[in-house]
């Protein structure tokens, strides 16, 4: 193999490495970000369960009036 074979591979081979880097860099944001996400969502849906209790809680108390 010539030398100017062998740089070529070189080069080629430390653009992979660079590609794969960066590929571990942006796979690592979203996951990241994901993470963010999950966490959103579980507070989202604790908001929302606490008012499906109130409101529940409201309907019950109107229920209550009403047969009085």
């Amino acid at each position: 193999m010539e030398q100017s074979e062998v740089q070529a591979l070189a080069d080629k081979l430390d653009k992979l490495i660079e590609r794969c880097q960066k590929l571990e860099r942006d796979n690592a944001m979203l996951r990241d970000l994901q993470d963010d996400w999950n966490r959103e969502r579980a507070q989202l849906m604790h908001k929302n369960d606490l008012a499906k209790n109130k409101i529940e809680a409201m309907i019950g108390r109107l229920r209550a009036l009403e047969h009085h």
